[in-house]
């Protein structure tokens, strides 16, 4: 099984920096293609006792398990990072592929892939990483938006959540001075100058419980009990669409949204907390959380329970979990029932189906943080979020607001609304908020305190006048989402496709990325002994055709398969181009997989390639270079093999691995290229 291997931290900040001044970009994703804040507008969000600078953020899921997602995610606008969920079984088995994106989305991952120290590790290098960019003074970041919360998930049962290893987890975030000291001690040399910022210390102090993956609802109180008590945690937690019902559950899903072959089966239900319970544990636990001095809230939804009905996961996969435009609805929903029973009682975060046209929407009914996931997956990957503001400081605009709260109270028309049940104004104070409305300058008429009860108050009016209306909307239907992406009916090659470039942006980890070599064709020359000497042959060509390549870095690859969805060709482009692994130790570990690694023997920078199951190596040898492979050891000029070639082999050897080697050691490694595999070194040896 491909294995996430994280990337050290000083080569991790050399390559976005140096990827910064030479190509504009960071990880792949163009500068230009983010948000950074508007001078006009105010998106400062309330989550817990924080104020992130917008309540965009990365829902808990590929998007934030490695160092690098945390940075895009960042440079995409968001601000509320939900750090991939955690447990204490950390060495899972994932199937691959485990994410479909074809159709709305389905995945079956669930926690962290990495061991729990790596996670912790992880998400300390992004959160300093994040400030080094800031100091760096290249991005065009607006005043105050730099505000950035990181919010930690663990799961599953109280044992595993009481455990010394999730334990040591939680105060690593709490405190994470020792990460931090050993992080700066590895910024040497030209990097010296970012030893000394300010890196935030306390990079967490809220928590999410997920409810997922056999939680049982029995601890879902206790747990909580426990992170708000014994870590002194403000809490919120993750629930379910099952709580829904199967009724009503099925009837949105089957009848009103049309995905009649998506099944829910009935013991989805049965595994999880019913509405009654946990209207009893949100309520209890609030009261405990006010008691304590903490703040507790709620999150819709996970993804759904659903039947495996389709053939791109293994088959050992009965079920499997649903997201995209479905959920949104499912959990919307959920959102109206919430608050027809607790008000404005609990803030409540949300992730389900978010997308560029549905983001100010569920701003307007005053959720915070809102989270993505599916959308950041599909073509665009994590430039889609940058876009995502827009529509809302639109529509800020034009109702004439510049913070989120004067947003709430206008966006749908129901500011007089939620006015009318702040019961305890007086009538000056109750007028003057009502000509505000009418016409004024909300913001500066209203107290900040005050505006912000007033926005509470709208978001229950907001959210009765919107979500029957989203219920209906047919973008969310089976009708507008049951088109996968197009197939052209070919299979990919090591070298060429169509040059679509979708599969670089759709990794989440940005393990696919590009290369550049001029189109040529070669001679196929095969040697074999003749005797004293050797004897050449030609046996037709092989041509590069493009000079835009793509590959694969094997360490940040999970095999997760969404490349493969989104290439026009079959085959997928992690599985089939070029792969490097970032050790020489790990491409030999993971023998069963073509690809390529270097290393350094002696002295001496050796090209270890797998290709077709064949391992070869080339080497320089003074003037010529050193070709080994199962059954021969050659050394020759490859600009004329058949003149030069000298060695050994027990029979024909077909030098074009070896033409491939060159040509990867000559542009992937070249130093006129960024990439993870020469961040830190110059160009190829050979």
């Amino acid at each position: 099984m491909a294995e996430l291997r994280p990337y050290p931290f000083a080569a991790l900040v050399r390559r976005a920096l140096r990827e910064l001044d030479e190509r504009g970009s960071i990880f792949d994703l163009p500068v230009d293609k983010g948000f950074y804040g508007s001078p006009r507008h105010d998106l400062t969000a309330r989550f817990h006792r924080h104020a992130p600078s917008s309540p965009l953020g990365p829902a808990a899921g590929p998007q934030t398990q490695m160092a690098q997602n945390l940075v895009l995610s960042w440079l995409a606008g968001c601000r509320v990072m939900e750090l991939k969920t955690v447990q204490i079984k950390d060495d899972l088995q994932i199937p691959r592929p485990c994410i479909d994106m074809a159709t709305v989305g389905y995945n079956v991952e669930w926690s962290q892939e990495l061991r729990l120290p790596q996670s912790l590790d992880e998400y300390v290098k992004g959160a300093m990483l994040i400030e080094i960019l800031r100091a760096t003074g290249k991005l065009p970041l607006a005043a105050g938006f730099e505000r950035t919360i990181y919010d930690m998930s663990v799961g599953y049962d109280l044992a595993g959540i009481q455990s010394p290893a999730i334990t040591a987890f939680i105060a690593g975030l709490k405190d994470a001075r020792p990460i931090v000291e050993r992080l700066r001690g590895e910024l040497t040399g030209e990097l010296a100058a970012y030893r000394d910022l300010d890196y935030p210390t306390r990079l967490s102090d809220t928590l999410t419980l997920s409810t997922f993956h056999g939680c049982p609802p029995d601890e879902i109180e206790r747990i909580l009990a426990f992170l708000l008590e014994h870590h002194e945690l403000d809490c919120n937690v993750k629930l379910n669409p099952m709580l829904l019902g199967p009724t009503r559950l099925r009837e949105l899903l089957h009848d009103v949204l049309g995905y009649r072959d998506v099944i829910v089966p009935d013991s989805a239900f049965t595994r999880d907390a019913s509405w009654a319970q946990m209207e009893g544990f949100v309520g209890r636990l609030g009261d405990r959380a006010t008691a304590l001095g903490r703040s507790f809230g709620v999150k819709f939804t996970n993804t759904l329970i659903v039947e495996n009905h389709k053939t791109f996961f293994p088959a050992s996969e009965k079920e499997m979990y649903l997201s995209g435009p479905p959920l949104h609805v499912l959990a919307m929903n959920l959102v109206a029932a919430f608050r027809e029973v607790f008000g404005a009682r609990f803030a409540i975060s949300f992730s389900a189906g978010i997308d560029r046209g549905n983001f100010a929407d569920a701003v307007g009914l005053g959720l915070v943080p809102v989270t993505v996931c599916s959308d950041l997956l599909q073509p665009g990957g994590y430039a889609r979020a940058g876009r995502y503001a827009e529509p809302l400081l639109a529509r800020m605009t034009e109702l004439g607001v510049h913070t989120l709260d004067g947003y709430v109270i206008r966006a749908f028309g129901q500011g007089a609304a939620g006015l009318a049940d702040l019961t305890d104004l007086d009538e000056p104070t109750r007028a003057a908020c009502a000509a505000a409305l009418a016409g004024g300058d909300l913001e500066a008429s209203v107290a900040p305190d005050l505006l912000a009860r007033w926005a509470a108050a709208t978001a229950l009016h907001n959210t009765r006048a919107h979500v029957p209306k989203l219920t209906a909307d047919p973008r969310f239907a089976y009708a507008a989402n049951k088109k996968p992406p197009r197939k052209l009916g070919t299979h990919l090659a090591l070298f060429d496709c169509v040059t679509c470039k979708k599969c670089v942006p759709v990794c989440p980890n940005d393990a696919n990325f590009t290369f550049a070599v001029p189109p040529t064709t070669q001679a196929v020359v095969k040697v074999r002994p003749d005797g004293a000497g050797w004897a050449a042959r030609t046996d037709g060509t092989i041509a590069i055709g493009r000079e835009l390549q793509f590959a694969n870095f094997a360490d940040f690859c999970n095999e997760c398969g969404n490349c493969d969805i989104f290439c026009p060709e079959d085959g997928g482009p992690y599985a089939i181009k070029p792969r490097f692994f970032g050790t020489a130790g790990d491409w030999r570990h993971l023998a069963s997989h073509d690809g390529f690694a270097t290393e350094t023997v002696d002295g001496v920078r050796r090209l270890l390639g797998r290709i077709a199951g064949r391992e070869v190596a080339l080497e320089p040898d003074g003037a010529r270079v050193r070709f080994t492979g199962p059954g021969f050891d050659l050394t020759l000029d490859p600009a004329d093999p058949a003149a030069t070639v000298a060695g050994s082999a027990d029979g024909e050897v077909d030098l074009t691995p070896l033409y491939i080697l060159r040509w990867l050691d000559a542009a992937v490694f070249s130093a006129s290229t960024v990439n993870y595999l020469n961040a830190d070194r110059p160009g190829g040896a050979s």
